[in-house]
């Protein structure tokens, strides 16, 4: 058994994590607080082909393995968890199920210019009464000669209102019931489409996080992604992946409150001598390291076992359940490492601290998870 990293995965996590640290960190405290959507870092994360890593390079992607997605994700992270999400989104919810269900045509037309980074992408499946129950979909599309007139709305779309292509999920047949939804690629300047309210959240604040509202709007059929009545196939199958983005960005969390905290205690005196003489904050520590090493194994496995053809199902649920749990712990920790000074915006932990909490919601909560698993186990 071989832990170590290829030559090409160890400078994909070298040039992340340079870039992330040049670009992103000088940055990263500021757009947070002014909640604003970091386009030029963006834009050169995508120059980078980070937004299409495991696209094949004819459809415009880097053509990488998972593992060298997850690595890419957990360094930019890592600075900015706002930059990762973006990233994640693009990689696991847009290119993905391109890649799997699409065309040539749609291809050609939409994953391109989405996995060589030339334009952003997003995933429109919540609804305001459609989360983790996300088969019940009130979004409706009818199909009438040879377009859908597509009705209805959807929330929390990250990257939405930046977007030039967006995977929608609509119901095509109510009768049907999960059967009945099906997928489109949707172009976001298409009449009737149109942004709604803007999110104003506690974490990730510099992604953008949008309502959708859809009013008669046409989308021609040759935009419909797979078969009609896959949608809900299409979503849970991309979820697995973007679970996968998603346990890389809590790891990357975890990792910076972890690097916060020990050059804190090293600093930081009190009764003469370095906190970390302390065996309270050397517990901290412990914990912090050995916990983030334990989800870095669980996360590079679930991505190796996508990246080699492997079901990946519950190995993608039990990385993001654990990692999302440890970006929590972690932050946390890193807080009473930093005591009161922590609780404020002068150091970093309290960002991270607020950006942790969402990696347990997002993309299946924790408990979403558990049911994955179990399912899995107790069959």
């Amino acid at each position: 058994m071989e832990f170590a990293l290829t030559k090409e995965q160890e400078m994909v996590r070298k040039t992340a994590r340079e870039f992330a640290e040049k670009e992103i960190a000088p940055i990263a405290a500021d757009i947070d607080e002014r909640a604003e959507f970091p386009a030029e870092t963006v834009r050169k994360l995508g120059a980078l082909g980070f937004m299409g890593m495991t696209v094949p390079k004819e459809w415009g992607g880097s053509g990488m393995d998972d593992i060298s997605y997850a690595i890419a994700v957990e360094e930019v992270s890592r600075v900015c968890a706002s930059h990762g999400v973006t990233m994640s989104v693009c990689n696991s919810l847009v290119c993905w199920p391109l890649m799997k269900f699409g065309t040539d045509a749609q291809k050609e037309k939409y994953l391109k210019p989405v996995a060589s980074g030339k334009v952003l992408g997003c995933f429109g499946l919540t609804e305001p009464n459609a989360g983790t129950d996300a088969g019940s979909q009130a979004t409706v599309a009818r199909k009438e000669g040879d377009k859908y007139i597509i009705n209805g709305s959807k929330v929390f779309i990250t990257n939405a209102s930046k977007s030039d292509v967006t995977i929608l999920f609509a119901m095509t047949d109510k009768s049907k019931g999960t059967k009945g939804i099906s997928t489109f690629v949707v172009d976001s300047n298409t009449p009737g489409y149109s942004i709604g309210s803007i999110e104003k959240k506690m974490g990730i604040r510099a992604s953008i996080q949008t309502e959708l509202v859809f009013q008669d709007m046409e989308v021609p059929a040759e935009n419909l992604l797979g078969k009609e009545g896959q949608g809900f196939k299409i979503a849970m199958a991309t979820l697995d992946g973007g679970r996968i983005g998603i346990a890389a960005q809590a790891l990357g969390i975890a990792q910076a409150a972890y690097e916060e905290s020990v050059k804190y205690a090293k600093q930081r005196e009190q009764f003469g001598k370095p906190i970390s003489s302390f065996q309270a904050i050397q517990w901290f520590i412990s914990d912090m390291a050995t916990e983030i090493d334990a989800a870095r194994l669980l996360v590079y496995k679930a991505a190796f076992d996508k990246w080699k053809g492997r079901p990946y199902t519950t190995s993608a649920a039990m990385a993001k359940y654990f990692a999302s749990d440890v970006a929590m712990k972690a932050t946390r920790n890193a807080i009473q490492v930093h005591g009161g000074y922590g609780f404020t915006k002068d150091y970093a932990v309290e960002r991270f601290y607020r950006d942790a909490k969402i990696t347990e919601i997002y993309e299946g909560t924790t408990e979403v998870q558990k049911m994955v698993i179990a399912g899995d186990l107790l069959k």
